[in-house]
């Protein structure tokens, strides 16, 4: 004898119980197999912060906030950035960290990172005395993507891509042949030559291409 499904009428339409009651209890195997990925990612996610520490970047001024950061010879991003999705979580241990800023001196600092903990470091930054402008200038505007890159001129470190992109930003620089050199770790290098007259204006336009984070250029892995 075969058994079909009841079904039942809802304002003048006919509903199959059986296929109804089958669909609703897809769904919610559906919901509780993803909510079991979830909880299992957010388990790892919480053990892994129980076994690295996080390293946190303050900044008084702009100077301080704009600045390039590398812990152990490694850039990974200007300082205000550094957080949410971006926060700096290190294994165990002692670290370099330095902090740096064109026309002014490097910041360095060791910190001892302790499972699950937070790290805070302070920077502060002071003008160079060997810091100098030139007297006659040329103009160099950057539009970079990613615009969170370090920026070298002359293999020296002077900002990232965005402080010298967009209406009122640029770079005063004198006047001649010089190297530009873009780079980020897990895109390939960017390096271009430029040779601007005295009040001559330019601009440099790229977008970084992924890459591997072992073709990451020395500029960003050992600063001078």
């Amino acid at each position: 004898m075969k058994h079909h499904g009841l079904a039942h009428s809802f304002g003048g339409k006919k509903v199959n119980v059986k296929s109804y009651a089958v669909r609703k209890g897809t769904a919610i195997l559906a919901m509780v197999f993803f909510a079991s990925i979830f909880s299992v990612g957010a388990l790892s996610t919480r053990a892994q912060n129980k076994v690295m520490g996080e390293v946190r970047f303050e900044g008084t001024t702009k100077t301080e906030k704009d600045a390039g950061v590398w812990v152990d010879g490694n850039y990974v991003g200007y300082l205000k950035e550094l957080k949410g999705d971006k926060k700096i979580m290190l294994l165990p241990g002692e670290h370099e960290v330095i902090v740096r800023q064109s026309g002014y001196d490097d910041f360095v600092k060791k910190v001892v990172v302790e499972p699950g903990q937070v790290q805070i470091v302070n920077a502060v930054l002071l003008k160079s005395p060997r810091a100098t402008s030139p007297d006659i200038t040329a103009t160099l505007k950057l539009n970079i993507e990613p615009k969170r890159a370090a920026v070298f001129l002359d293999d020296k470190f002077v900002g990232h891509a965005s402080e010298f992109g967009g209406k009122f930003r640029s770079m005063l620089i004198s006047p001649g042949k010089h190297r530009i050199k873009v780079e980020l770790p897990g895109y390939r290098t960017y390096d271009t030559e430029i040779n601007l007259l005295a009040g001559q204006k330019t601009e440099v336009k790229t977008v970084l291409v992924p890459g591997s984070i072992e073709q990451a250029g020395p500029l960003i892995k050992k600063p001078d």
